[in-house]
């Protein structure tokens, strides 16, 4: 669950927001080895220092240090990538301005994504700070906070077209804008979606609907784009505690349910979306596009 922006929303609204490579090399390929992370045992993909050395991205959706969408872009930065930001409003600017500034963003710039206009004006200026776009991260996602703890069958018919518009028209927007920039790199996008555009999650209602809409839509981009060489993809959270995704309702019960089900039976984090994400923007996947790739501990595999 990620969207950690808010556009046009006054109110307090939910959100949805290692093998390492060793540095010696057989037969011209890395070896890998496994770590461990002290605070939970799990083995974990380490960074690979340089894989995006030379690469520009765009980042949207980044709301404070905990947002899934800072996690990748932290993640795309010690790997070596150079980043452009947006925010929307003047309640988040101060967090993303300082955490895009601790990875020497050249440009931080606000984004109303309910605009094309505003979309396309953010790109464009994100491509001539940079000098280019390789990649674009999607982490973008809004639902009043009264339509997630009634019954989906309530939704008013302009917030049902406010989430969808902000939760996943916002992908179709800006992939539109960024790909004359990214079909000259043969660059990539990657979305964040949830099971609960699969299947029906109790208090998700609304933000159900957008997810699924947001994915159909991932496919047809990528269909779209993939004869000019530009890959779509996303990544599909299990329940990740960043703070928009804990005023859910039930949101603990979906955390402890996915950590009790799941088959790998222990819960995520947002280092987790990260690495899935940075390989899904690499070339190591330059072969996979219009795929979720779900990082939940294997509960979207089961069957109750």
């Amino acid at each position: 669950m990620n969207p950690n922006y808010c556009p046009k929303a006054k109110e307090s609204a939910p959100q949805c927001d290692d093998f390492v490579p060793d540095v010696r090399r057989a037969a011209g390929f890395p070896l890998l080895c496994i770590v461990t992370r002290p605070e939970n045992h799990l083995a974990r993909l380490a960074l690979m220092p340089g894989r995006f050395e030379g690469k520009r991205g765009l980042v949207l959706g980044v709301a404070n240090k905990r947002s899934i969408a800072w996690a990748i872009a932290k993640r795309l930065a010690d790997e070596g990538a150079t980043m452009a930001f947006t925010f929307q409003g003047e309640r988040i600017e101060a967090n993303v301005r300082e955490l895009a500034e601790s990875v020497a963003s050249p440009l931080i710039t606000p984004c109303d994504v309910r605009e094309e206009a505003d979309c396309t004006r953010a790109v464009s200026e994100a491509a001539q700070a940079l000098g280019g776009l390789d990649f674009v991260v999607h982490s973008v996602a809004f639902a009043a906070a009264e339509d997630m703890e009634g019954r989906f069958i309530d939704t008013p018919s302009e917030r049902f077209w406010m989430a969808l518009d902000v939760s996943a028209y916002s992908l179709v927007a800006i992939a539109r804008a960024a790909e004359p920039h990214l079909v000259e790199t043969g660059g990539s996008i990657v979305t964040m979606t949830y099971l609960g555009g699969e299947r029906a999650v109790p208090h998700y209602n609304i933000m159900g609907v957008a997810k699924a809409t947001l994915e159909a839509s991932m496919r047809y981009l990528a269909w779209d784009l993939g004869s000019e060489g530009v890959r779509v993809n996303a990544v599909s959270a299990g329940p990740v505690r960043t703070l928009a995704a804990r005023s859910i309702p039930g949101f603990p019960t979906m955390e402890s349910i996915v950590a009790e089900r799941a088959p790998l039976r222990r819960p995520i984090d947002a280092a987790d979306v990260a690495s899935a994400s940075a390989f899904l923007l690499s070339d190591d996947a330059r072969n996979i596009t219009g795929t979720i790739l779900y990082v939940d501990s294997g509960y979207h595999s089961m069957g109750m």
